[in-house]
């Protein structure tokens, strides 16, 4: 634990809170969300 004296000279530090998403910092609108992933079968003429 520091001390009055140590805390008066140099306080303690915020925490920066550190975003998930840098990217969408500016431009929030950008931002999907996928509600499903999932994988098709292909369609008949395309077989290999």
């Amino acid at each position: 634990m520091a001390t009055i004296n140590q805390l008066v000279r140099k306080p303690r530090a915020r925490k920066v809170a550190k975003s998930n998403v840098p990217a969408l910092e500016a431009c929030p609108q950008k931002r999907g969300v996928c509600t499903r992933v999932y994988t098709t079968t292909p369609k008949k003429p395309n077989s290999a």
